[in-house]
């Protein structure tokens, strides 16, 4: 009888269910990573990271979204900036996915994925499927809240060091 409970507590206690909690948000934390990169890379090829593919997507975003009109004349003022613009984008999406992918400062990576991504979201309004990127954007938040680095990443190396860090 004693045996069996000590089992029953391994299953449910904390140990047991936070790894299982890391290793879940570790997954979705390389999910979002490796979404980051493939978007980068599809970009790159669409043209969408030189100055006139970025203006004329912005554009398309300002024209044809629902988006409040004080977030449409920040977006003007990227469009109109696109030579500065563009690069930077392109920069945030591909660091931010190896970021996220090797588990390497990921809390503040996780932060600026989800601010990142709502501005994104805020942007499609009416162009795009509502969920698409919502889902994505709560996911970060929760990965910047929940510490994924410190399974399957260099995170988990940091925290040994300093486990009280709020970059990991």
């Amino acid at each position: 009888m004693m045996a069996s409970v000590v089992q029953a507590q391994n299953l449910t206690g904390n140990s047991m269910g936070h790894r299982h909690a890391a290793n879940g948000l570790a997954l979705v934390r390389v999910t979002i990573g490796a979404m980051l990169v493939w978007v980068f890379f599809e970009n790159l090829g669409k043209g969408l990271y030189t100055p006139g593919g970025y203006a004329g997507l912005i554009n398309y975003y300002i024209k044809q979204s629902h988006s409040p009109a004080v977030w449409k004349s920040i977006m003007g003022l990227a469009a109109s900036h696109a030579a500065m613009a563009a690069p930077m984008q392109a920069v945030t999406e591909i660091l931010l996915g190896i970021l996220l992918i090797v588990g390497l400062l990921t809390r503040p990576a996780a932060f600026v994925t989800f601010l990142y991504l709502g501005s994104l979201w805020v942007s499609e309004w009416g162009t795009s499927w509502i969920w698409e990127l919502l889902v994505p954007v709560l996911a970060s938040l929760g990965l910047a809240i929940g510490g994924a680095g410190r399974a399957w990443g260099i995170d988990a190396l940091l925290a040994r060091r300093n486990p009280r860090s709020l970059f990991w």
